[in-house]
């Protein structure tokens, strides 16, 4: 098992690309605690973990809020002892506040992709500190490269940010034998639920591979980062997204 006696935070782990993580990570050893809004969700998955011999709790997290940061740390090392890996997977699309023009709705991307980023980063840290090791895995996007006329610009800018804020944190963490990393999804569902067919064929007509990623093929690369095989990667970007920015 590549996470054996790991114990992990995902955020955003109550559906989609987070529950993805979350699965995967306790098929490999972790014990994983779910930090979400999404109540029944989280505690049905972490039910059904539990209910495969797996480990896993769930935590109600506003990951936009310190106080929810802080508790979430406190109880996951009141419970398991330590803090090995914290992936920072949730955040919002640019659909989830609608118009682009209002200054709240950028406030809301930023504070939930960006700030959360910070946050979480910030107290893990401080966790993985005292063991002298840890690994923090930044979801991003590759809108965090590139812009897109189709999509919010906040939400390119608070990919982008978490981009860079995770080169900064590795450098700073570094000393203290914490790895940061990004990963950066192309396009997949459950982000696309919301697209229309037309829009969906253009995606994939603009994805080399001509397909849409699935959230386990993210898991995966999520996995390498967080775990040792990757003891010697830090501040870099890995890219799941099926060519796109390549061309």
């Amino acid at each position: 098992m590549r996470l054996k006696d790991k114990v992990a935070i995902v955020t955003g782990g109550a559906h989609g690309m987070g529950e993805a993580e979350v699965r995967l990570f306790a098929e490999q050893g972790a014990a994983v605690v779910i930090a979400d809004l999404l109540d029944k969700e989280g505690e049905a998955v972490a039910a059904d973990i539990n209910a495969g011999q797996g480990r896993a709790r769930f935590v109600r997290t506003d990951v936009t809020s310190e106080a929810d940061w802080q508790r979430l740390i406190a109880e996951t090392v009141a419970t398991y002892g330590k803090l090995d890996i914290l992936v920072n997977n949730a955040g919002i699309s640019g659909s989830a506040v609608g118009d682009v023009d209002l200054l709240a709705g950028w406030q809301r991307i930023m504070n939930v992709n960006a700030t959360s980023v910070f946050l979480g980063t910030k107290h893990a840290a401080a966790a993985m500190a005292k063991a002298g090791r840890g690994s923090i895995v930044n979801i991003s996007s590759i809108m965090g490269f590139v812009g897109s006329e189709d999509s919010h610009p906040g939400y390119a800018a608070s990919k982008g940010a978490v981009r860079i804020y995770t080169k900064a944190a590795a450098a700073k963490y570094g000393p203290m034998g914490i790895r940061v990393n990004s990963v950066h999804p192309g396009f997949m569902p459950p982000m696309l639920n919301a697209t229309n067919q037309a829009g969906r064929a253009s995606k994939i007509a603009a994805t080399p591979l001509r397909r849409l990623g699935e959230p386990i093929e993210v898991a995966y690369g999520v996995l390498f980062l967080a775990s040792d095989e990757a003891s010697f990667v830090t501040g870099t970007e890995l890219v799941i997204d099926g060519g796109y920015i390549a061309q």
